[in-house]
């Protein structure tokens, strides 16, 4: 699977930086992922909704490490470009 195409929304937010749109093999998009300022540094969250008890649960979310950290560097760089515009 490839990443084909990545649009950051910034957000000046103290935590929340801004919000990705990901298109996946120019076939497939996962909107709303979050760039988030933690307290180890920026992180991407993935969709997610509340429940009815009141917790939140992602709407979309990789199945391993590799396809996490591949969304997530490609995320974050394209962030990070777009910050320094």
């Amino acid at each position: 699977m490839e990443i084909t195409d990545v649009n950051i929304y910034l957000v000046n937010g103290e935590k929340l930086k801004a919000y990705a749109t990901v298109i996946f093999d120019d076939a497939f998009v996962v909107r709303d992922m979050k760039i988030i300022h933690g307290n180890n540094g920026l992180f991407v969250a993935m969709p997610n909704k509340k429940t009815k008890d009141g917790t939140f649960r992602d709407v979309a979310h990789p199945l391993n490490k590799e396809m996490r950290k591949l969304i997530e560097e490609s995320v974050l760089n394209h962030y990070r470009s777009q910050v320094e515009m």
